[in-house]
């Protein structure tokens, strides 16, 4: 069949909410989405298979495109809400000791008789914070956050021992028994999305969708990229004070040299080494400088558990037993619904794995976003978080 269009730009959406393989690009202002069957080019009559689908629909920002078998648009594409919502208190919170070491804080708000969701956030090390629960529709939702391993307000702060990635996937099953939730959806971003799909991998009969943002599979090139030179080459003027802090004859590997300084006896050395390391993240986290993340990194609390969690992990790659772990056993989770959001230009967690895994996983909606970067409070990726949110409720809605 082909399609006759007139085009303004390049905004296309053609796939179905979850079809067998969907890729997402959105433009400045719109979005384009498109199946990885479609033609290499749009300059020409566009030829889309129907594969025996009764109906089929366009949708394009700024496009005049010729509806096929008169589709109703709006029905086959509801218009999903972008904004965050309004800001809330927790309902509830607690501690759960999951170790003879280890105590978690946890918090539920939204609705408490609502869809559950748990929130899984970066670093790792980075902890939770009030505007985590804005992603979610408080009056769908239960809304599950909680401070992983020594972040957050979990005890002991900033602790190596017994934090492994296997502890976490065990934390979180003893959280979900404990607050009585039979299955739930993920979300997860950077380091979130890393344990979103660990968790996911091991539990699959306990997720009911995932929400993935800025994928980290934490392999060797990802970490050797940002942690050893090659992030540098876009911030060499902030990469400066993060080299400098390491003498000339360690810095063949800066993961290990800043191990080294992190976990010295000497707490003002964990200091300055944990302010350089969280300096150097917060301020390539955003496509443009935020004054407000880059604090974060003066905040010596923050920044020791910050930047001692993740160098634990990262210089243990990530106790995976293997560099391709997570591409190895998506296998185990491609029946489960689940769209991806990456920032077009993500330093911290560059496109490359975003792709890696969209390949390896097409059945996952897959939504690039430009004129964005790798935090999750960046405009255009809150934004298609809240809008993945939407979508994974209407799916929800409608096996209620």
């Amino acid at each position: 069949m082909r399609l006759p269009m007139k085009l303004a730009s390049t905004a296309i959406r053609a796939p179905s909410l979850f079809p067998c393989s969907n890729f997402t690009h959105l433009p400045a202002s719109n979005s384009l989405s498109l199946s990885p069957k479609l033609p290499a080019s749009i300059f020409s009559p566009l030829l889309i298979p129907i594969s025996g689908r009764k109906k089929l629909s366009v949708r394009a920002g700024n496009l005049d495109c010729e509806s096929v078998e008169q589709m109703d648009l709006k029905k086959e594409f509801p218009e999903f809400r972008k904004d965050l919502y309004p800001s809330i208190e927790p309902y509830s919170t607690g501690f759960l000791k999951v170790s003879d070491l280890h105590t978690i804080y946890w918090e539920q708000s939204g609705n408490p008789n609502g869809r559950p969701v748990v929130f899984f956030h970066g670093g790792p090390g980075g902890g939770t914070s009030p505007n985590n629960r804005r992603f979610f529709d408080p009056v769908f939702y239960q809304i599950i956050l909680f401070d992983q391993r020594g972040a957050g307000k979990s005890k002991p702060h900033a602790c190596l021992e017994e934090n492994t990635t296997w502890d976490l996937v065990g934390d979180i099953e003893k959280l979900r028994e404990h607050l009585k939730i039979p299955e739930w959806q993920v979300f997860g971003g950077s380091w979130g999305s890393t344990l979103a799909l660990a968790y996911s991998i091991s539990h699959p009969d306990k997720v009911t969708g995932i929400i993935l943002r800025g994928i980290f599979l934490l392999r060797k090139k990802e970490i050797d990229w940002f942690y050893e030179g090659g992030a540098a080459a876009i911030y060499p003027d902030v990469w400066e004070p993060f080299r400098e802090l390491i003498p000339e004859e360690e810095r063949n590997c800066f993961v290990k040299a800043y191990h080294k300084r992190l976990n010295s006896d000497t707490l003002e050395t964990q200091y300055a080494a944990a302010r350089a390391w969280t300096k150097w993240e917060m301020m390539t986290s955003h496509l443009l400088p935020n004054e407000e993340n880059i604090k974060k990194g003066d905040d010596d609390d923050f920044s020791l558990a910050f930047a001692r969690i993740e160098n634990h992990y990262f210089i243990n790659k990530g106790f995976f037993s293997s560099d391709s772990f997570l591409l190895d056993n998506v296998e185990k989770i491609k029946h489960i619904k689940t769209i991806i959001v990456q920032g077009r230009y993500d330093v911290c967690c560059p496109m490359m794995s975003a792709w890696d895994l969209h390949k390896a996983w097409p059945e996952a909606e897959f939504i690039v976003v430009p004129g964005a970067g790798h935090s999750a409070n960046e405009p255009g990726i809150a934004a298609e978080l809240v809008a993945a949110n939407e979508k994974l409720k209407n799916v929800l809605e409608g096996v209620s």
